[in-house]
């Protein structure tokens, strides 16, 4: 089995594990724009110590290319663990990231996200430059 066997993909307002991709589906070439990724963004995802987002990554992959390009890789590592248990720590971190890039060709924008319970999940979105 590869990798790829294990990610998941699902509408993001029936399944919380989802991330998110919100970003303008026509750009200028070469000009910096916006990527927010959400994970839980129509149905909350937990966000506790036991149950957790750990990282989102976002990647390009540039129409006609045979590559893909990461953009980068956000961890979240507060979940309010504590000396005093699960849950009772003083800081979480929401699995949100927002970004900023620039593209010369059109293509697809790919995020993946990471429970640590229910694995990995998908998601894309078109991007066109004019």
């Amino acid at each position: 089995m590869a990798l790829a066997d294990f990610i998941k993909a699902e509408d993001f307002k029936k399944e919380k594990h989802v991330p998110v991709i919100e970003a303008p589906s026509k750009v200028k070439k070469g000009e910096p724009f916006e990527v927010r990724v959400t994970v839980g963004k129509e149905i909350p995802h937990p966000n506790t110590t036991e149950h957790h987002i750990r990282w989102i990554k976002l990647f390009f992959h540039p129409e006609g290319d045979p590559y893909v390009y990461e953009v980068g890789n956000y961890e979240f590592n507060a979940h309010a663990e504590s000396v005093q248990g699960p849950n009772t720590g003083a800081v979480y971190a929401e699995p949100v990231v927002l970004t900023v890039l620039k593209v010369n060709k059109p293509g697809m924008l790919i995020a993946l996200s990471y429970c640590n319970i229910h694995g990995l999940w998908e998601s894309k979105v078109e991007v066109l430059v004019e």
